[in-house]
């Protein structure tokens, strides 16, 4: 009996086979090979080559940024191509149309292929490093901070590296913010050598914080450390604090963003205080609503506007505190608006803020 029902079973399967519509197919739809290369900062290609026994019809790239986002972005890019037996495709991002990736940055990636015959084949993720390869990096690393540099002496990158992790201390001391995710901070040798690895750089670019990735940029020469440091601690500021209150629905007003990092570097440099006493004595101080605003692209009131958020959130932090400011913070990270924040904090809105810090300027400015 088991062996003629092992023969019955072995005749209904060819005969199964032989009906036109259910016979397998002799070969399957496979991937052949993936790839994706940076030419830094320009472009990114993503490169395919796949094969059936059947035309493919359907090539889809999907990549996703590693950044910090509100909700996980996922890209899909549909390829077109003549459906055949044998693909081999790419898709080219142009990032030019959107203002480029930092070094330091990755992407993950994956394909989609569909055949004629409906099979569905994914690839695994796969990643790529955006590396600026102009330059041969070396790195140090002390705590959540990673220093890469290409110029000089061990001596230049331990400097910036203490000065990095002085500026972390200052800005807890004085606002209560430390660093949420590791940071990654690139030492270019000079201002030239930043603005080429960058799409949309303007000429008086000295540093950028791209503080979605937790990367910032900087052109520091081995013989200009001091001002170099003033950078760090201004843009490692900008990083902390956007990680602090990140959220959906507000962003900083501009005076409390430029103030804090401004506030980091330091006492305010006489260039600064200079415009500031002159705007002072001339009546033309700007009033901290105008300040929630982007500064103005024109030098002398963008200086001024710096040198006013710079004193503003100096008066916040000494009149009332270190708790009162990380409060404020918190206060905007769960995307309050400016008056609120400031009326549930501090008990005044920005028009009594700007009463408030103009009448403490009175014989404090020389």
């Amino acid at each position: 009996m088991i062996k003629r029902a092992t023969l019955a079973a072995l005749v209904i399967c060819l005969l199964v086979l032989a009906i036109p519509g259910l016979a397998q197919a002799g070969g399957e739809l496979t991937v052949l090979s993936s790839s994706a290369e940076m030419d830094f900062p320009y472009s990114l290609t993503f490169d395919i080559s796949a094969e059936s026994d059947v035309d493919i019809t359907d090539i889809r790239l999907h990549y996703r940024v590693d950044r910090m986002e509100h909700a996980q972005i996922t890209s899909e890019i549909y390829l077109e191509f003549t459906p055949s037996t044998l693909v081999v495709t790419g898709w080219v991002w142009d990032m030019r149309m959107g203002g480029g990736l930092p070094p330091g940055s990755s992407v993950d990636y994956w394909w989609t292929v569909s055949d004629a015959d409906g099979t569905r084949v994914e690839t695994e993720t796969a990643k790529i490093e955006i590396e600026d390869r102009r330059y041969d990096w070396q790195s140090i690393i002390e705590g959540e901070v990673t220093l890469y540099w290409y110029e000089g002496s061990n001596a230049f990158s331990e400097e910036l590296m203490t000065a990095t992790q002085g500026a972390l201390a200052r800005l807890a001391e004085n606002t209560g913010a430390e660093l949420e995710n590791p940071v990654s901070i690139y030492i270019y040798a000079n201002a030239q050598d930043l603005r080429g690895s960058m799409i949309f750089a303007q000429e008086w670019t000295g540093g950028v914080a791209f503080t979605r990735y937790g990367i910032i940029a900087i052109g520091i020469s081995p013989g200009n450390t001091d001002w170099g440091k003033r950078v760090i601690a201004h843009e490692l500021t900008h990083l902390v604090i956007h990680q602090v209150t990140f959220n959906p629905y507000n962003d900083l007003p501009t005076w409390l963003d430029e103030g804090l990092a401004m506030t980091a570097e330091g006492e305010l440099e006489p260039g600064f205080v200079s415009v500031l006493n002159e705007a002072r004595q001339e009546n033309q101080l700007i009033s901290v609503r105008s300040l929630t605003s982007p500064f103005s692209a024109y030098a002398e009131e963008s200086i001024l506007a710096y040198a006013q958020s710079h004193k503003l959130v100096e008066y916040l932090i000494n009149e009332y505190g270190r708790d009162k400011m990380f409060e404020l913070l918190n206060t905007f990270r769960q995307g309050s608006g400016y008056d609120e924040a400031l009326n549930r904090v501090y008990g005044f809105d920005m028009d009594g803020l700007d009463a408030l810090w103009k009448a403490s300027l009175e014989g404090a400015v020389r």
